[in-house]
């Protein structure tokens, strides 16, 4: 993440510093929809969109994960960023194909030249209007569940109406307490912030592992966008959170309901494909200085994804 402030890059220290302590997360800075409809400004087309990632990245991770589920593939191509996220923030190895841009800064102000705000990895371009339809994910993957099943014939649908209301019970839990909990940890500059924080993380995970010695799934039988928003914080865990965030008080590895159900996901048809532990590792312990000053990846952890999950007769 990072920061352009009256033309000066600053990284999430310039915010968390600022606020006693506390890592606190800037909202996104576009925030249009894709919408199957004949007058929408921005319409489900082939080869319309262009989505920039960093496969380092929770947020961006999900929405590769809907792309491959939903099977998007052929329909939105996708830019892949450089793990390293150091003073001009996120880079391209080579030139981006749209534009020739090596530094995703810059497709923020090709969107809106006077943009300050804060830089961030997912990114959907419509390559119609030339502009940034959306930087935020959770809404990035209900228009990939939803509008293109019409390109795709693929009718899977992870938001479906009658869990809705407890998706979002779900996620207004998770978001808060994990998948942003694990980040109020690591960029915590206070020794009060980061025990707060610490604790709610593990309360919550301690919950989520109860829930899930009943229950297969968070909204119970199916796999829904609950689970997936979870699962990007999950796969991450053992092999960052709990050494650079100091996020150790268990490792997922211990818990044997949240272990099973995170390699049950893991091992879904195309979600390993959108794992790659080499960027995750590369970018949180090379790029965050602050934390890691001296830039060592550690070679570790071996992480068993791949073997049985033992999860079938779990809720049933």
């Amino acid at each position: 993440m990072g920061k352009l402030v009256e033309g000066v890059w600053h990284d999430v220290w310039y915010e968390t510093k600022a606020n006693g302590g506390k890592f606190t997360r800037e909202d996104a800075g576009f925030r249009d929809w894709i919408e199957n409809k004949a007058d929408a400004k921005f319409q489900p087309e082939s080869g319309r969109y262009h989505l920039y990632v960093s496969l380092a990245c929770p947020w961006a991770h999900r929405t590769l994960i809907f792309r491959a589920l939903k099977g998007l593939e052929q329909h939105i191509d996708v830019t892949v960023v450089c793990p390293d996220m150091l003073a001009e923030g996120w880079q391209m190895g080579l030139p981006e194909p749209l534009f020739g841009h090596k530094r995703l800064h810059q497709i923020y102000t090709q969107a809106k030249p006077d943009y300050t705000g804060r830089v961030t990895v997912p990114v959907l371009w419509d390559k119609k209007h030339n502009t940034i339809v959306s930087n935020e994910s959770s809404e990035i993957i209900r228009m990939f569940n939803s509008e293109f099943n019409h390109l795709t014939d693929n009718n899977l649908d992870f938001y479906p109406k009658h869990l809705r209301a407890l998706i979002d019970e779900w996620n207004a839990f998770i978001y808060p307490n994990i998948n942003n909990g694990v980040y109020r940890c690591g960029f915590a500059t206070s020794q009060e912030a980061y025990e707060e924080a610490y604790d709610n993380l593990f309360i919550a995970l301690d919950k989520v592992e109860q829930h899930l010695s009943t229950h297969r799934f968070l909204a119970g039988e199916q796999i829904t966008e609950a689970d997936w928003r979870l699962f990007t914080t999950l796969v991450r865990f053992d092999a960052v959170y709990v050494g650079h965030f100091k996020c150790n008080k268990q490792r997922i590895a211990d818990y044997p309901n949240l272990q099973g159900y995170l390699k049950e996901l893991y091992q879904v048809k195309g979600v390993k494909q959108t794992t790659d532990f080499y960027h995750i590792k590369r970018h949180y312990y090379f790029s965050h200085t602050g934390i890691n000053p001296t830039q060592v990846v550690p070679k570790g952890p071996d992480l068993d994804l791949d073997s049985p999950h033992g999860r079938e007769g779990v809720g049933r």
